[in-house]
């Protein structure tokens, strides 16, 4: 059983530079996946001016039947959420040490031009040993 359905990273404009499928039925077209990372940038933006909390950051964490969306977003604006099964522990950890590889194979490549698409092979490599570990982690427990 999946524990990560699906990785996005979305850009301080609202644009999606990277995702990833990890579940294995339901997958999304380009367009579908462009839709919800347009969709959550929006509704992320909305909470943080309808906060009643004076210095909210917008959503965190949203709950459905039948999956949990985790976001966690940098200093810089740019997002990164984790679209999980209901209940996953231990995702805003995951987004951290995924924001620390983003911040050291994407954003240290000398090649990468900044708010585009990311294509980075070690950032690739990184990410998918990361989610492996998790997912074996989580079925330690």
């Amino acid at each position: 059983m999946v524990a990560i359905y699906s990785l996005y990273i979305i850009n301080k404009s609202g644009g999606l530079i990277f995702y990833k499928d990890y579940g294995s039925s339901g997958r999304m077209d380009t367009n579908d996946s462009l839709r919800v990372a347009s969709l959550w940038h929006s509704m992320h933006a909305i909470s943080q001016q309808l906060s009643p909390v004076s210095g909210c950051s917008g959503i965190e964490l949203l709950q459905a039947d039948t999956f949990d969306l985790h976001c966690f977003q940098s200093l810089t604006g740019t997002k990164f959420f984790v679209v999980c099964e209901p209940g996953t522990q231990h995702m805003e950890d995951l987004l951290k040490y995924i924001y620390e590889l983003y911040t050291d194979y994407v954003l240290k490549n000398p090649f990468y031009e900044m708010e585009m698409p990311i294509r980075c092979e070690l950032f690739d490599i990184n990410l998918t040993q990361a989610i492996q570990k998790d997912r074996v982690a989580l079925l330690g427990r």
